[in-house]
């Protein structure tokens, strides 16, 4: 029965999703109540993200130990591919988060895809694709969680991508929508090409396919490592993690329930959980693992000081994201999946409850400039507080959620980095360690500054009368807080450890809830950055209430608002020459190879015309041209046959 479920959970959103592709788009001024295809689109979405939620947790409640069925797909010479679920308590942990956030946002996209605040308006007329790429998008992340198979896990990452660029891209009337799922698209193929390699790599040492296989192999050392190097290209793609992370930020001209979507619990979450499911291989390729802490400190101070410096409140979020999956993977690269996958979950909450609270804003304003916002507090305190429970709980203050995920992480570095514990050199511990203090300190600052310039301060537009939003959005926000407050505390609750200890390894640093109980300078520490950053932006906020609190950063702020301008350094030595080279292909093939095709062409031509030309005679030259010819002929036959 369970099996049977788990190979359900993906399967109902499938079904949902292939059947919202037949329905035809909404007709252009269609208007609520209506749009007949939309309310089949709405249910269909909605019923494919409950029924999915529903199977999640009942697997969470029924899944004890790893649970596995599988059926050979393929056998290529002994190479097997099998269909089948891999589950534990894990797996469905990631399922209820991942089924969770797709509901709230299929149900906060009913009112929020409209053209105006109101019901009875026009609605967006391709609405229905729209429900139906989500529940696509649902089911390939699920997919992923499940998998019992390398190939069949590929086919939801694949699918996600595709969904991804499908729904970055919804919005048409945006001229940078196109643009940034097409490079959303690319920068994660990048990739996925070493992902699929990895995978490749993997199969054909074990001559499996099945993970319980591959992970139970004798892989060589030298195999080993080069496979987890490959498969980190595909988390850096997917979990934009340096350096192919410059996708993310742009990915924001999609709809904000899609940010929420991306953001929150699929896409660059798939990244580590596919590391933490795959984590005994890691344990035994340290070169991968020391790799993987390097680009995690990375990307978690670029993601961090990128945040400080934006003005549009959804970018701040965006970069919000690279800096918390940078905590994610520097936990893994000391040696602490648990702790990884705790902070997924905490952050699955409260990210989509800030990117759906900031929807509200936008939705409130038109606006999603912060330099535009201000005093929001009054009109809308329903998101205002809500706002203030996912801001506080991604500045990781006690007692919300991501005060216990984000300080288990840095436990597990200090420990990493005092106590030699975990898998990789000791100066990766310092690192990760370090960068993750130093991002406390920053992820409090670019918090409390979004909240000040957002809700507090001066109205800076006073003909605009903000007001929470209509209940289908106000609704998922507000369920959305609570586990975004409370869910650090299930760090204490025995089945939750027991559940989220599942895929670790007997090389774990320690009993995660011990480490939770007594965080000693783990604890005062990180709390001690955490007030001097809010500090600092509160000083300078009331400084001048009108002004900027980023304005401090001085010739700073232009780099950290273009990331480093890493960005413009992609674009300089790989878009530029990869342009050149595909323009300097193109005129070699229309000058040279189209050249030579239609040359020989024209020459076939001109000499077929000479020919004719000569034949296009008068009958008396003709005449005369045949009888001399003959004469010719016949003394050639003449003087031939006369020779001895």
């Amino acid at each position: 029965m369970i099996t049977l479920l788990g190979a359900a959970l993906p399967a109902v959103p499938l079904l949902a999703g292939l059947l919202g592709l037949l329905l035809p788009p909404s007709p252009r001024g269609a208007v609520t109540g209506e749009d007949r295809a939309r309310q089949v689109a709405i249910g269909l979405g909605v019923a494919g993200a409950a029924t999915a939620l529903l199977i999640a947790v009942v697997l969470l409640a029924r899944v004890g130990g790893p649970a596995e069925s599988s059926t050979t797909w393929i056998d290529l010479g002994g190479l097997r591919v099998t269909l089948g679920v891999r589950l534990d308590g894990t797996a469905a942990l990631v399922a209820v988060a991942v089924a969770a956030v797709a509901l709230a946002v299929q149900v906060y996209s009913v009112a929020y895809l409209k053209r105006g605040p109101h019901d009875g308006v026009e609605v967006d007329h391709r609405y229905p694709p729209y429900a139906a790429q989500i529940s696509l998008f649902t089911a390939a992340m699920l997919t992923v969680v499940v998998a019992g198979d390398l190939v069949m896990l590929l086919v939801g990452w694949e699918v996600m991508g595709l969904c991804s660029y499908l729904l970055i891209a919804h919005d048409r009337r945006l001229p940078e929508a196109p643009a940034a799922a097409m490079k959303a698209f690319l920068v994660t193929r990048v990739g996925d090409v070493g992902f699929l390699l990895g995978i490749a790599l993997l199969g054909v040492s074990a001559g499996s396919f099945k993970i319980a296989d591959v992970l139970a192999h004798d892989h060589s050392t030298g195999t080993l490592t080069a496979a987890c190097l490959l498969l980190l290209a595909g988390v850096a793609g997917k979990s934009a993690q340096f350096p192919l992370h410059t996708w993310l930020p742009d990915a924001m001209a999609g709809p904000t329930p899609i940010s929420a979507l991306i953001h929150a619990a699929t896409m660059v979450a798939a990244g580590v959980y596919a590391v933490a499911r795959l984590y005994p291989l890691f344990e035994r390729a340290p070169v991968a693992l020391t790799v993987l802490g390097v680009m995690a400190a990375v990307t978690l101070l670029l993601g961090a000081f990128a945040a400080t410096a934006q003005d549009d409140i959804k970018r701040v979020l965006a970069w919000s994201t690279v800096s918390q999956i940078g905590y994610m993977t520097g936990a893994l690269a000391v040696g602490a999946p648990s702790a990884a996958l705790f902070h997924l979950l905490t952050h699955a909450a409260f990210k989509a409850l800030l990117f759906l609270a900031a929807g509200a804003v936008i939705h409130a304003v038109g606006t999603t400039l912060m330099s535009r916002m201000g005093g929001l507090r009054r009109g809308m305190p329903v998101t205002f507080w809500c706002m203030l429970v996912g801001l506080g709980a991604l500045a990781g203050v006690p007692p919300l959620s991501g005060f216990w995920s984000k300080d288990g992480v840095l436990a597990a570095a200090e420990a990493a980095a005092l106590d030699g514990a975990g898998p990789t050199p000791t100066w990766v511990g310092w690192l990760v360690w370090l960068a993750g203090l130093l991002g406390v300190a920053v992820t409090a600052w670019y918090a409390t500054r979004l909240l000040l310039r957002t809700f507090l301060g001066p109205n800076r537009m006073p003909l605009v009368h903000p007001h929470d939003p209509p209940a289908l959005m106000r609704w998922p926000v507000l369920l959305l807080a609570v586990p975004a407050a409370l869910l650090g505390l299930a760090g204490f609750w025995g089945p939750f450890i027991d559940r989220i200890f599942a895929p670790a390894s007997q090389a774990e640093l320690t009993d995660f809830g011990y480490s939770l109980v007594h965080l000693g300078a783990a604890l005062l520490l990180p709390l001690a950055l955490l007030l001097a950053g809010a500090g600092l932006a509160w000083a300078g906020w009331r400084r001048d209430p009108a002004a900027d609190p980023a304005r401090f950063l001085g010739p700073l702020r232009p780099v950290f608002a273009r990331a480093f301008r890493l960005d413009d350094v992609q674009h300089a030595l790989v878009v530029r020459p990869t342009t050149a080279l595909a323009r300097a292909v193109r005129t070699g093939d229309e000058l040279v190879v189209d050249g030579v095709v239609e040359g020989s062409g024209r020459a076939a031509v001109g000499l077929g015309g000479g020919l004719a030309a000569l034949h296009r005679a008068a009958l008396p030259r003709a005449a005369a041209g045949v009888l001399a010819g003959a004469l010719l002929i016949g003394l050639a036959v003449a003087l031939i046959g006369g020779l001895p």
